[in-house]
C-alpha cells in the first residue's frame, strides 16, 4: 500500500509502519503547505491509496465522498502516545478500503 502521512502527523510514524507499505510525508513529496483538499487530491493523482492525518476537523472542511484514497485520522499527534499506539494504527491500516474513512483513538 502507497501511504502519504500530512504533515500534522508524527513524521517518525513512517519508520514504524510495517508491512511492506511504501511511506512517505507531504513535506517528501514537496506538497508541504498544501491545504487538505489539495494535498489529497495531489495524493490521489499520484496513487496513494491511505491518507494519515491527526487534522480532526478534516470531515468538517473536506467531502470526502468520491475519493478513491482512504483517509486515517488518529486522535493525537503527541509522538509517544503515536509511538504507543502503533498496534492499533497498524491494525487500522490493514482494515482501510478505497475511499474510506477510519477514525483511530490512540489511548493517552
Amino acid at each position: 500500500m502507497k501511504i502519504i502521512l500530512d504533515e500534522s502527523v508524527p513524521q517518525k510514524l513512517r519508520l514504524l509502519i510495517e508491512g511492506g507499505h511504501t511511506v512517505v510525508t507531504a513535506w517528501f513529496q514537496g506538497w508541504s503547505g498544501l491545504k487538505n483538499g489539495a494535498l489529497l487530491t495531489a495524493a490521489e493523482e499520484a496513487g496513494f491509496d491511505l491518507f494519515i492525518t491527526a487534522d480532526q476537523e478534516l470531515t468538517y472542511q473536506q467531502n470526502l465522498t468520491g475519493r478513491k484514497m482512504a483517509v486515517l485520522v488518529l486522535s493525537t499527534n503527541n509522538w509517544d502516545f503515536v509511538k504507543a499506539g502503533i498496534a492499533e494504527i497498524m491494525a487500522a491500516i490493514s482494515g482501510v478500503t478505497p475511499g474510506s474513512y477510519t477514525e483511530v483513538e490512540i489511548p493517552e
